[in-house]
């Protein structure tokens, strides 16, 4: 059947499981051999306690195992429950691992017309160099990412696709946001995503304000949406692993902006994986996943046009009252909601941002969510802008 390219967005779910199942009857049924003649009962003691160890590692692992699967059903129906509409937003799940009982599951909502169930079919081992050899799952992903779009865009002829990872939830309002904000992608040549994500969204740092959009010069990821003309620049040159922080070199981005919300509308549980739990326990297990639907397509969204946004951006930031560090942490001068922190040195930023809790990293010289140099988020109650004096003019790829 052809596939009409009226079609709005495309979700793909990707599905990174790798898994490593010794099951208790194993286990539990290692030859052990004839006892050595002479052996001491406390070696043997010795012995049966590790075996018990082992025994109840896997029966941990087993339960994880379940936990995960139930999470992975437990997603896939929120991601259906909320889609407004199976023809405007069909969804595609692109399965990497080639494990049985999560195909088991994928195929439960296939059968009830929810999804298309796609599998790559390279699971090839990728070899590595020793010190590379860590971080093969990275080059797995990467090699996933450009099978799957291409199916996406070259077998099924969508015009626009939104990629969403199997450990993200999403918000009520997640596929009203995209929608909303698709026509600004298309019209807008130096916009070329839109994403869900805020990477300083934890509780306490973002407003209550679900209705506040920015513009962003970082590729923020874990929920976003591109156009195929964008895929068809990326795909001949698509790196062999660590796709995101290559999506953040000038190189890709071309000074280029994304949208991207005040309130996150994905979340991610995934404690452990490819990155095993980076910055899971200080950071992403906080983040504020919005609750409230927001009706962004009965909204004008004009004001994120790129003339109008910046003029009222800068004059915004600009006209702020300057504080230090130290008096925004003591609470100084509390008559000003909002107010504005400066920076001129990458090692000033890495130490105001650390102080105010933010992310402290940049990727090619851009801070994480910033627009213009300037890092947007609430503490203690009112806004807070960090940012470059106002005589900035581009961000230096040497901040690393």
């Amino acid at each position: 059947m052809r596939i009409r390219r009226s079609h709005i967005v495309s979700v793909i779910l990707f599905v990174f499981l790798s898994w490593n199942l010794l099951t208790f009857y194993v286990l539990s049924n290692k030859p052990m051999g004839k006892v050595a003649e002479g052996m001491s009962q406390e070696v043997l003691s010795s012995r049966l306690v590790q075996l018990e160890k082992d025994i109840s590692q896997q029966l941990h692992e087993n339960e994880k195992l379940l936990k995960q699967l139930r999470q992975l059903r437990e997603n896939a129906e929120g991601k259906c429950r909320y889609r407004p509409s199976g023809d405007k937003f069909p969804i595609i799940v692109s399965q990497d691992c080639g494990h049985q009982p999560t195909a088991d599951v994928i195929q439960q909502y296939v059968k009830k017309q929810y999804i298309t169930h796609i599998q790559h079919p390279d699971h090839a081992n990728i070899n590595l160099p020793w010190p590379q050899k860590k971080f093969v799952g990275y080059y797995k992903i990467a090699r996933h990412y450009k099978w799957a779009l291409n199916q996406v865009f070259k077998v099924f002829n969508y015009s626009t696709v939104l990629i969403v990872e199997d450990d993200l939830d999403i918000s009520p309002d997640f596929y009203e946001y995209f929608a909303a904000t698709h026509d600004l992608l298309r019209s807008d040549p130096l916009l070329w995503c839109v994403s869900a994500w805020n990477d300083n969204g934890k509780n306490g740092m973002v407003s209550d304000d679900s209705e506040l959009l920015y513009r962003s010069d970082f590729f923020p990821g874990l929920g976003w949406m591109i156009e195929r003309s964008t895929w068809e620049e990326l795909e001949p040159k698509w790196p062999e692993t660590f796709w995101d922080d290559w999506m953040r070199h000038p190189e890709q981005r071309k000074n280029r902006e994304c949208i991207r919300p005040e309130i996150c509308r994905t979340s991610t549980f995934g404690k452990k994986g490819v990155s095993k739990g980076l910055y899971f326990e200080k950071h992403l297990k906080f983040i504020k996943l919005n609750t409230k639907f927001v009706p962004f397509t009965k909204m004008d969204l004009s004001h994120l046009e790129k003339e109008k946004y910046d003029t009222e951006f800068v004059n915004k930031v600009y006209n702020t009252q300057l504080l230090t560090v130290d008096e925004v942490l003591s609470m100084a001068k509390t008559e000003y909601s909002t107010v504005r922190v400066q920076y001129s040195t990458k090692d000033e930023f890495k130490t105001f941002a650390k102080k105010l809790g933010i992310m402290d990293d940049f990727k090619a010289g851009v801070p994480r969510a910033a627009y213009r140099g300037v890092v947007s988020f609430m503490l203690k109650g009112r806004r807070i802008y960090l940012s470059p004096p106002p005589t900035w003019s581009g961000y230096d790829p040497k901040w690393t």
